[in-house]
């Protein structure tokens, strides 16, 4: 799950990230590296220029060809799409940094031509910077499950429950998915795992020809990082981990889902502070929702609940604002401050019988099909979910009674309750043994990663890792959402190698 500022993401299934789902970046045919099929180094990439207005001058292109499954590596072959921009002071350079993109369905290729610019300043030549599509996303190897229009709707595609708490809706589409992802997403779909972005990672590392990797992974990319420093802990260089989540190898994706409804409910009050600010009014803004700061939450709560009743025509043709739209809008918006003054608005426009709602971006129209596949596979296939509806309605309805924020969203039946796959990886444990080289940053107030499942990643690290806690709300905190102390010591620690002693709180 990756969000970064100022950049509309739409969320995906899990709010381990509201991750953006970003498009492909198309390069002219690049020759494409072909590893030596038997876990040797690949003969290396060929790049070709692909800078992006705005992004950083000289980003460059390539493919690499990855085994699309590794237990027959000398089989077929799925093309992952990578990046680079090299260091602009080749005497400074001391190694590869590797951006990690959350998700999953996160789109490297994108995020450096967003952030290349912000992280080549901070890093000031030390090092190369590349990163990937993983397969499934953008312009790497992809999969269609085939899926209705109606079904790619994030407000559909995530399971909120019916207004007075019924599923019978989200069971039906669940199957439906899940069946149709089976019929037509074929090897490619069921490849899409964790385990094999680590062993793409790996093979990466190998076409680079790097002895080991320095890395910065964010929302999904933490588990993703974690998980190959546990497994290729001699290739870890200097190893951040920004916005982590439980790393519990029993729940996996299911526990951070779970989650989420205690996450939102710990950063909503930073939503409901700056909405009661006399500020939103006094600048001119006209956004000011309430007298009180306490009076915030129940107005959301009562307007969703209108909503639910009679949903509002709004700005898109045939597609009003629902209670459960509104919602989702908020799981998305809560991931940066600087999105607030659209919930606003909404908020305001749900509430004036004169205004028509403007629907932001990921709730108004549905995602690619291609979008939806790599986020449920890799959701599904990393790990076998209750198949008991009767288990997902109990879970369902104790959490809406506790969190009605998020109305019993996070822990309803899904399509993973009806996939089908072999389950061939179990998912890895990650524990204190490696190397003492991993730097974790993470906000007290995430509505993503909270910071409760982060401190269960610090545990599991033991004294592999140091924790940098910034008093923030929001998701991604490195050149992101975070503030100058946290940004000083990830910058200081991949350009030195100096690491606090211990754990580290930077104030807001």
């Amino acid at each position: 799950m990756t969000t970064y500022r100022n950049h509309s993401q739409r969320a995906l299934l899990l709010a381990l990230s509201a991750a953006a789902v970003a498009g492909s970046l198309t390069v002219a045919g690049p020759a494409v590296a072909r590893g030596d099929g038997g876990g040797g180094g690949g003969r290396g990439i060929v790049w070709v220029p692909c800078a992006q207005a705005g992004g950083p001058v000289g980003q460059e292109c390539g493919q690499l060809e990855v085994p699309l499954d590794y237990r027959r590596p000398g089989g077929e072959k799925v093309t992952l799409a990578v990046s680079r921009v090299r260091s602009e002071r080749p005497e400074a350079r001391r190694g590869v940094l590797l951006m990690i993109p959350g998700g999953p369905g996160g789109s490297g290729v994108q995020a450096l031509a967003r952030k290349g610019k912000a992280l080549q300043g901070e890093m000031d030549g030390a090092y190369d910077i590349v990163s990937f599509d993983p397969r499934g996303v953008g312009g790497s190897t992809t999969a269609s499950c085939g899926l209705d229009v109606d079904d790619r709707y994030l407000a559909n595609l995530r399971s909120w429950p019916g207004a007075d708490g019924q599923i019978g809706e989200n069971v039906a589409r669940s199957r439906r998915t899940a069946e149709a992802c089976a019929e037509n997403g074929g090897a490619v779909l069921r490849s899409f795992t964790s385990a094999n972005e680590v062993r793409d990672i790996e093979r990466f590392r190998q076409a680079l020809g790097e002895e080991k990797l320095s890395a910065w992974g964010t929302s999904y990319g933490t588990y993703i990082g974690a998980v190959y420093a546990q497994k290729y802990p001699q290739r870890t260089d200097r190893w951040v981990l920004d916005s982590s989540g439980d790393p519990d190898h029993t729940r996996v994706e299911q526990g951070w889902m779970a989650n989420t409804s205690q996450a939102v409910e710990d950063r909503f009050p930073d939503f409901a502070a700056w909405a009661a600010d006399p500020a939103r009014d006094a600048e001119g803004e006209g956004l000011r929702l309430a007298e009180q700061a306490e009076d915030v939450r129940p107005l959301f709560l009562a307007v969703a609940a209108r909503l639910d009743r009679a949903p509002k025509e709004s700005t898109t043709e045939g597609n009003p604002l629902t209670g459960n739209m509104l919602r989702q809008a908020f799981l998305n918006g809560l991931y940066s401050d600087s999105v607030f003054p659209q919930l606003a608005r909404l908020v305001q426009a749900a509430q004036d019988p004169a205004a028509t709602p403007v629907l932001t971006p990921e709730i108004a129209q549905p995602l690619r099909d291609e979008d939806a596949a790599v986020t449920m596979g890799v959701v599904c296939n990393d790990i076998r979910w209750p198949a008991s509806v009767g288990e997902y309605a109990r879970a369902m309805k104790e959490d809406r009674a506790r969190y009605p924020l998020t109305a019993g969203m996070p822990r309803n039946v899904g399509p993973c309750a009806f996939w089908k796959s072999d389950y061939a990886d179990k998912p890895t444990r990650i524990t204190d043994r490696g190397p003492s080289n991993i730097l974790m940053i993470q906000s007290l107030r995430d509505p993503s990663t909270p910071y409760f499942g982060g401190l269960k990643m610090r545990e599991a690290l033991g004294d592999r890792a140091r924790l940098v806690t910034v008093d923030q709300g929001g998701h991604g905190m490195y050149l992101g959402n975070g503030n100058a102390c946290g940004n000083i010591k990830v910058t200081t620690f991949l350009k030195t190698g100096e690491r606090p002693e211990g754990d580290v709180y930077c104030a807001s």
